[in-house]
């Protein structure tokens, strides 16, 4: 072959390697066409023989819809026909936030649900295992949990040796899943009405004690004059008015931070109420009226408050009421009647595939290098 050299180089330099010929590189490939074919197959043979050593795996799959949380439509119903009263309990159904799909698949994946299946189907042994967060890794490498978001469907699946055992399996991530879903408040509704249902509670007790204090002093509904009952009574409409608001106030600061703007209404308008409640006690005379005005007034404050709170508490309820909570199995996992690994077929032609390439790589790369040697 014959080497041309650049001008200007000096004599006794080493003259550019020659380019790759390919009509070369590919006739050394044809003159080891048998090597090439026959290797790769007895490679593909002995890989497809090895895989009936393997211990065979059976897949179980069951696929279920999470608890939904809100209620749509039919909430949406409620909070119109609940009007302000919905809005007193934080919007009613409409605001409640739906149950998130990953948030049922962590939960299928912490460390409580392991457990559970460590103990139920003794796995630690069956495992071979000498610690239980060895066997909670071996149990995670053969459980795969997923969430579409697509169709909103949860997918478990659970290879296991055992085909009946690898679909008990698969079912008990879903039996877990409802247990810890009935014991844990994960709704917004069910905090909600708690909230208020304590809040009721201790209204009713000071409306018990004021009522009894209004009975002590004597009072009758006759010896009331017009004019106080209609001060008691505005004052106790504000004032409960106000104790509401600071009630729900209380409620979203819970989850909400100081500067939000969802509670700058609530704030002015709790601003506006205490500025009318100051106005209406400066009014007040202590002098002209008897202890029982007073003790009225607390009355009907304390009877304005528990309606509120009471209207509050039944409409936290109904929300909840409203919410889906429950696990829906759309597709139950079944034993498993043919087994999922080892890919008997696919290994052989993986092998058989690497092996002709790098027996390819190999036969091309020693062509090159003996062209490039000089003889």
């Amino acid at each position: 072959m014959t080497q041309t050299t650049f001008q200007g180089t000096t004599p006794g330099a080493t003259a550019p390697a020659a380019d790759i010929n390919l009509i070369d590189l590919s006739r050394e490939l044809v003159r080891h066409w048998r090597r090439l074919i026959l290797v790769p197959i007895a490679a593909g043979a002995l890989a497809l023989g090895a895989t009936y050593l393997m211990a065979p795996q059976f897949t179980a799959r069951t696929t279920f819809l999470p608890p939904q949380g809100g209620s749509g439509g039919l909430s949406a119903a409620l909070s119109s026909s609940l009007g302000s009263l919905a809005s007193l309990a934080g919007g009613g159904g409409g605001g409640a936030a739906k149950g998130s799909g990953d948030m049922y698949v962590s939960l299928m994946q912490s460390q409580t649900v392991a457990d559970k299946l460590l103990d139920r189907f003794k796995l630690q042994e069956l495992y071979k295992t000498n610690f239980r967060f060895e066997s909670r890794d071996v149990l995670k490498s053969r459980s795969r949990i997923s969430f579409n978001k697509k169709d909103g469907l949860i997918t478990v699946e659970v290879d296991d040796g055992d085909p009946q055992r690898a679909a008990k399996m698969a079912n008990q991530y879903v039996d877990e899943l409802r247990t810890m879903t009935a014991s844990m408040s994960l709704t917004e509704a069910q905090r909600k009405r708690a909230f208020f249902e304590q809040q009721l509670e201790r209204t009713k007790l000071r409306l018990t004690e004021a009522q009894t204090a209004l009975q002590a002093t004597g009072f009758s509904q006759g010896a009331l004059r017009a004019e106080p009952k209609a001060a008691a009574e505005e004052y106790a409409r504000i004032k409960a008015e106000l104790t509401a608001t600071e009630v729900r106030l209380n409620s979203m600061r819970s989850v909400l931070a100081d500067r939000s703007p969802e509670l700058a209404p609530l704030t002015a308008a709790a601003g506006a109420l205490r500025a009318q409640l100051r106005a209406l006690e400066q009014k007040t005379d202590v002098a002209q009226g008897p202890d029982y005005v007073s003790k009225y007034r607390e009355f009907k404050y304390q009877e304005a408050l528990f309606d509120q709170i009471a209207r509050q508490f039944e409409a936290a309820r109904l929300e909840e009421s409203l919410e889906d909570n429950s696990i829906q199995v759309v597709d139950q996992a079944l034993v498993p009647e043919w087994k999922s690994k080892p890919k008997r077929a696919s290994i052989a032609v993986a092998v058989a595939l690497i092996v002709a390439l790098l027996l390819a790589v190999h036969v091309a790369g020693r062509h090159l290098w003996r062209s490039a040697t000089p003889r």
